[in-house]
């Protein structure tokens, strides 16, 4: 139990006691900027260099451990002018720029500055991990109507040539989650390795078929500037480019590989996000309609700071639109144990991920394989080893 774990009761004087908080999610993608500035500025040493990364996959576990959980929402009679208030869209708009800085410092640090590969690979790893957060950014703003949102989310996005993400997760991992159509969602037994392989190529597909089919509806061709994937392909093109005129070709396997760091984050989130989770398929055809039990949950306070509530992913998926400001708790959620930075680091160690979260999984879905999303290839194992016998000779006699 924590100071925030009581919800506030006071409908028409609610005050957000986590206002001032969300200005964590400028300062920790910030950091990324603060080891290059150290290393110029105060002391040429390459622990600097590390700074982000270790505050990253350290510090932020350990801080959700030490300061527990959030449980509390806001009532529904203060959502309407907690949307309203300019203040929290504020917070966003400014996270842009210092994305777009930060990206740039590191890149031009690392082309005009000799460093072991150990220092060099700290900025990638840093320089990567702020593209995560700003395609974190990306999912918030992009699922905003106003054209300035929207915009921004593309120009956010095309740091890391990532702007396909702009139409593949509106518009087909909000459509297919927590389905075996999902490229963007893990199935039961499948390593984040694995995963990797299978979702980073099928975002894109998936975008740019939905691109195609939606400019084809228009009677555009798929080559039009209308072209939500080219726009901000564009703008990474330009940028790329001028980067390597100013700094050689040799930046580029630099400036690629943090891009793929930067991805990889994303691909982290999304393995984590629905795990095993499946909607049952109706006698329609069609799967059920996405409910919050349908994406793990965590309520964690430092991370959930740093990520715009991200980690209250099971209210985003029912309610797309709603802030972050504004995303709530259910009872009954599945549930992580810790937030997003520690499940990334348990999830480099497949071993350890299954220990711990097949028997989560089976705990959220009440033990049916009827709501599953198994990996192919494991499912009879899988079966097997948990003692599903007995409901999987069910489903297929009600099938």
């Amino acid at each position: 139990m924590t100071a925030f774990a009581a919800q506030d009761n006071g409908l028409s004087g609610y005050v957000d006691r986590k206002r001032r908080l969300w200005l964590f999610s400028l300062m920790v993608p910030g950091l990324a900027l603060v080891g290059p500035l150290l290393y110029m500025l105060v002391s040429p040493q390459i622990i600097w260099l590390w700074l982000s990364t270790l505050f990253g996959y350290v510090v932020i576990p350990m801080l959700d451990g030490v300061l527990g959980e959030d449980l509390s929402n806001p009532p529904e009679e203060a959502v309407p002018a907690l949307e309203a208030d300019p203040y929290y869209r504020y917070v966003t708009y400014a996270l842009v720029p210092i994305l777009w800085i930060s990206f740039l410092v590191n890149i031009i640090f690392l082309g005009t500055h000799e460093l072991p590969w150990y220092g060099t690979l700290a900025v990638i790893l840093a320089t990567g991990g702020s593209l995560g957060f700003g395609l974190n950014l990306g999912h918030e703003m992009g699922h905003k109507k106003s054209t300035l949102e929207r915009w921004l989310a593309k120009i956010t996005l095309a740091l890391g040539c990532y702007g396909h993400f702009f139409v593949e997760h509106n518009r087909g991992h909000h459509r297919d989650v927590a389905t075996p159509e999902d490229p963007a969602s893990a199935r039961m037994g499948e390593s984040i390795y694995r995963f990797v392989f299978r979702e980073m190529p099928g975002a894109f597909f998936r975008a740019w078929d939905l691109e195609a089919q939606r400019l084809d509806r228009c009677g555009k061709s798929v080559w039009s500037l209308d072209n939500e994937i080219l726009q901000p392909g564009l703008i990474s093109a330009a940028l790329y480019l001028g980067l390597i005129a100013w700094l050689g070709i040799e930046i580029l396997p630099v400036m690629l590989l943090i891009a793929f760091w930067g991805a990889f984050q994303l691909t982290q989130a999304n393995y984590i996000e629905h795990y095993g989770l499946l909607r049952v398929k109706q006698p329609n055809g069609r799967y059920e309609r996405c409910q919050p039990h349908h994406s793990w949950n965590s309520n964690h306070l430092f991370s959930n700071w740093a990520l715009f509530h991200l980690q209250r992913h099971s209210d985003h998926h029912a309610h797309p639109t709603r802030r972050y400001q504004s995303l709530r708790d259910f009872p009954d959620l599945p549930r992580l144990p810790n937030g997003y930075f520690g499940m990334y680091l348990l999830a480099y160690f497949p071993r350890l991920w299954f220990r711990v979260m097949d028997k989560r999984l089976l705990a959220a879905v009440e033990r049916d394989p009827a709501r599953i999303n198994f990996l192919p290839a494991k499912r009879e194992m899988l079966i097997r080893q948990y003692g599903l016998e007995d409901k999987a000779a069910a489903e297929e006699v009600a099938a």
